[in-house]
């Protein structure tokens, strides 16, 4: 009888990184290199306006990191140096204590990728960008334990907020305003405010 061999997805971390270097920023999904296209001024614009707003807010408040377009490893089961999975989300937030942590146990931590989940990650639609792979992407960051997912869709002027318990999003459109639950408690955005430019 035959042993079924385990197929291993994935790659090297010093390859991953060699090749992002290279190559430019990339995704890894189930194996798979998915390149990061590039983005029109209103993405950028809106992108800046929600790394603003929570960067203001974490460093007066000494309450995390805050990054923008950095990427994010899912470490494989074999060895902690083997990539499983990678996102680049718009921009992502560390609560202060897991970052601390973090940056404690891994003391090149600035040689390489986060190999930490955010605790808040912002993704803003793009033109080119199809409802079936920005659901997936929603449904990958909270497969990945993201603990608060902010969908930014400029076109309609509008967010979609995910949390790990509620199936269906929190629509926040103009008059609405944005708040960081307990990921960054007591920080609230009007959505206006994400669209002023």
């Amino acid at each position: 009888m035959a042993v079924p061999s385990t197929v291993k997805t994935g790659m090297a971390l010093d390859e991953f990184i060699r090749l992002y270097d290279q190559e430019g920023p990339f995704e890894l999904i189930r194996g798979e290199r998915i390149s990061k296209l590039p983005t029109v001024a209103r993405h950028n614009v809106t992108s800046r306006a929600a790394f603003v707003a929570l960067y203001n807010r974490a460093q007066a408040e000494q309450a995390g990191e805050v990054f923008s377009e950095a990427p994010f490893i899912l470490p494989g089961t074999y060895s902690p140096n083997w990539v499983k999975d990678s996102r680049v989300p718009d921009v992502m937030f560390i609560a202060a204590e897991r970052v601390s942590k973090y940056k404690a146990q891994t003391p090149d931590w600035q040689d390489k990728p986060f190999i930490l989940v955010p605790d808040l990650v912002v993704k803003v639609v793009s033109p080119n960008d199809h409802f079936s792979e920005v659901k997936e992407k929603i449904d990958l960051y909270r497969a990945d334990g993201v603990r608060l997912i902010w969908l930014i869709d400029p076109q309609r002027q509008t967010v979609a907020v995910y949390t790990p318990e509620r199936e269906l999003p929190d629509i926040k459109r103009l008059d609405g305003t944005l708040d960081g639950g307990d990921v960054l408690p007591g920080f609230t955005l009007p959505v206006r405010e994400l669209f002023a430019s």
